[in-house]
């Protein structure tokens, strides 16, 4: 079963290095990046924590409390929910602009409305929590002097130890906003 939200598109790593824009379809949203090892290794351990809690309701349900196995079902599924929609959380690209996907919040910006896209240095949040370390952040800035939160950072469960991975998405978005913001 294909999972097309789960891996970045063919077509980047069979494109030359030279070549910015490597998709055929502009117009569908896609991540310019694959899932880091932090990101799918927790979506794993939630998955195989699912497969645990769903054994449970079996046996819930043949022991023949029918209202406490709905109960754990639902929560199983909630499980299994959460674990795919940590796999979504990223930045998506297409010609219409630019989306961050959060875990509870998605939010659009059309690139016309964008100013500029770059890459700075400055603390951020290692794998999202308080914590701050030194390292490089992808930032967005709208026409209106509004900055967008961060897109990306070389500490996010994406690209944690895995500078090339960082520097080649931050890149590839800075592409898509230079080719869709005239």
């Amino acid at each position: 079963m294909p999972l097309p939200f789960l891996t970045a598109d063919r077509a980047f790593d069979a494109t030359a290095d030279d070549v910015a824009l490597p998709f055929d379809d502009h117009d569908r949203w896609r991540r310019p990046y694959r899932p880091g090892p932090w990101r799918v290794g927790a979506a794993a351990v939630l998955l195989l924590l699912a497969s645990f809690v769903l054994l449970a309701a079996v046996i819930i349900a043949f022991t023949g409390g029918a209202a406490a196995a709905l109960s754990v079902l639902a929560v199983a599924l909630l499980v299994i929910a959460s674990a795919l929609r940590m796999l979504r959380v990223g930045v998506w690209v297409s010609r219409a602009g630019l989306r961050r996907v959060g875990f509870f919040r998605t939010s659009t910006v059309s690139w016309q409305k964008i100013e500029g896209v770059r890459t700075v240095q400055q603390p951020v949040r290692w794998l999202g929590l308080p914590r701050t370390v030194q390292g490089q952040a992808l930032l967005a800035a709208t026409r209106g002097g509004a900055r967008l939160p961060v897109l990306l950072t070389d500490h996010n469960a994406d690209f944690l130890s895995r500078v090339e991975a960082f520097d080649r998405a931050a890149d590839t978005v800075e592409a898509w906003g230079d080719e869709y913001r005239r």
